[in-house]
């Protein structure tokens, strides 16, 4: 099966990819597919891109100062009621009891000594019972916050996406050796592109990169210089860039070249795919 001819599957596996849901051998054989197709690579920068900024949702919480005074309290308790009581001084029988009498105390102290062995028993039964009532609880109120926790970063993470732009055409610009290392997506709410350096690469300060179109005929057009910003956006229209098949970015004197096309080496390049 050809991931890509199945739009919403690839999606599927792009958000769960960015999520960390994706693990395994699943997890392999995506990023495998992703190293060789553009289209796969552009699906799982997006959704890293959308949501990148979800790790700062969920803030930290110290532990009480109290907790280990109270665990020191409730083990100190313990202690206090496991300690067993001095044994009692045995009395000697009086004289004269029948042995009778003698075999009918004894049967009723091995009662007494059965009794108390049952009664241990059932204490620490009742005991081990309450315990993991106490534990069952706990673990309920666990899962109830984390389901809560949930149910509001799944409200936040729908008020984000709705939030996002309305990305119809996106390139992943890339060296000769397949390495990314600009991502540009057009806005069609905001009739603008916006660039963002995914990769290492950084001009000289007397030097500029430019962005251009490459279109079916006819020459390189310039988009616009960009700035050393990690991102920034330049003014697009629809029809522009839906006539537009590739982009490249060149390395030009500071300023850019204002006439003609590129005058220094082609960095970046790659084809505009519409994500409709």
């Amino acid at each position: 099966m050809k991931l890509t001819n199945h739009p919403a599957l690839l999606e599927q596996l792009a958000a769960s990819h960015a999520l960390g849901t994706l693990r395994g051998g699943a997890r392999r054989r995506f990023e495998a597919l992703a190293r060789d197709s553009v289209t796969i690579r552009t699906q799982a920068l997006l959704w890293q891109e959308r949501l990148a900024s979800l790790t700062e949702l969920q803030p930290s919480e110290a532990p009480s100062a109290n907790v280990w005074k109270r665990i020191a309290n409730a083990v100190e308790n313990e202690r206090q009621k496991s300690r067993a009581a001095p044994p009692a001084p045995k009395a000697s029988a009086p004289r004269g009891v029948s042995a009778w009498w003698r075999g009918a105390a004894a049967a009723g102290a091995l009662a007494t000594v059965a009794g108390l062995v049952v009664g241990v028993q059932q204490h620490r039964q009742l005991g081990e019972q309450v315990s993991q009532l106490a534990q069952t609880s706990r673990q309920n109120a666990e899962l109830a916050q984390a389901r809560e926790a949930l149910a509001q970063q799944n409200t936040e993470l729908l008020a984000q996406l709705k939030a996002q732009p309305d990305i119809a055409y996106v390139a992943v610009l890339a060296d000769g050796k397949f390495n990314a290392s600009m991502l540009v997506t057009f806005d069609a709410r905001q009739q603008a592109l916006v660039l963002k350096r995914v990769g290492a690469y950084q001009e000289a300060a007397d030097k500029s990169l430019q962005l251009w179109a490459l279109p079916e005929s006819g020459g390189p057009t310039s988009l616009g210089v960009l700035d050393g910003q990690a991102q920034m956006r330049l003014v697009a229209n629809d029809q522009q860039v839906r006539a537009t098949p590739a982009l490249a970015i060149s390395l030009e004197p500071k300023g850019g070249v204002r006439e003609g096309g590129p005058t220094g080496p082609v960095l970046f390049s790659g084809r505009v795919l519409t994500t409709r």
